[in-house]
């Protein structure tokens, strides 16, 4: 989940339920171990049930979510994500986790965000239109999103908060939308922001998933100087610094640096690429 939540009314955030502001602490603290511990033998959910839960989130979040059906943006976000998604297809038409298929969705929402859920399920909010200005910034918007499904950093983020065997017992439930843990799984998959439970990755789940997205942008035809230009955009978009609890992000300073100083490896696979795409609003 995009860190650029310009709509948020951060006195709001401050009545959040305690169990939630529990969770985003204990996220915190896990953020410090790294990737491959949190991946290997810890169990938690499989890449099925975690393809479930996230088509299950994707059926509630389209019934509370206003869905913007209008032929001019959704053509332009299915040209980007379509480039991108060619980018991480196996050689048996298959997907990293084991889908067969995305599904995409523009929300009519103001607020600056994108997500992709496990099951193959992506998200666009409208308002992140206005701050990814271009098909180059909205790939990095959107490969930045998919790395994080790819990678699997909602399942490690269960296995390290508690929340694995919560979101088992979850699957199977008759109506998602029913279960008390709903926002919490939810968020802890990467879509918290939809119920205004902002639970965020840590560091290492952000700076893995901004350069992940930048190399798929890159092998895609998408220019990755752009992810530079999209997080100074962001950075001003996002005005003053968010609270002390949100700070498990990296700052705007230390993404722009850590894209800039990778552009030496992206850049290459940008001008290798035999795709241009010219998808346009």
């Amino acid at each position: 989940m995009l860190s650029i939540l310009t709509d948020i009314n951060w006195n709001k955030l401050r009545i959040l339920q305690p169990f939630a502001l529990a969770l985003v602490f204990a996220l915190a603290l896990a953020a410090c171990e790294s990737l491959q511990n949190l991946a290997g033998g810890l169990g938690g959910p499989s890449d099925e049930e975690m393809n479930q839960l996230g088509t299950e989130a994707f059926e509630e979040i389209k019934k509370e979510t206003p869905i913007d059906r209008s032929g001019n943006t959704n053509t332009y976000v299915n040209c980007i994500t379509g480039a991108l998604l060619a980018q991480i297809r196996n050689p048996d038409g298959s997907y990293p986790t084991g889908v067969t298929s995305w599904e995409v969705v523009v929300f009519r929402d103001n607020t600056a965000n994108a997500f992709a859920l496990p099951g193959g399920k992506i998200g666009v909010h409208t308002g992140i239109l206005p701050v990814a200005q271009n098909q180059h910034q909205l790939a990095a918007v959107l490969g930045h999103e998919v790395a994080h499904v790819t990678q699997r950093h909602g399942k490690q983020r269960m296995v390290s908060s508690g929340y694995a065997q919560m979101a088992i017992g979850v699957i199977g439930e008759t109506v998602f939308g029913d279960s008390e843990y709903k926002d919490e799984i939810t968020g802890a998959m990467g879509a918290g922001a939809v119920y205004g439970v902002i639970m965020p990755f840590g560091r290492s789940h952000e700076s893995e998933a901004d350069l992940i997205g930048q190399e798929t942008m890159a092998r895609a035809g998408f220019n990755p100087t752009e992810s530079v230009t999209l997080w100074v955009n962001m950075a001003q978009a996002g005005g003053g610094a968010p609270p002390e609890f949100l700070s498990t992000h990296p700052s705007h300073e230390t993404r722009i640096n850590d894209l800039r100083a990778n552009l030496s490896k992206t850049l290459p696979l940008y001008q290798a690429a035999s795709n241009r795409p010219n998808c346009r609003l």
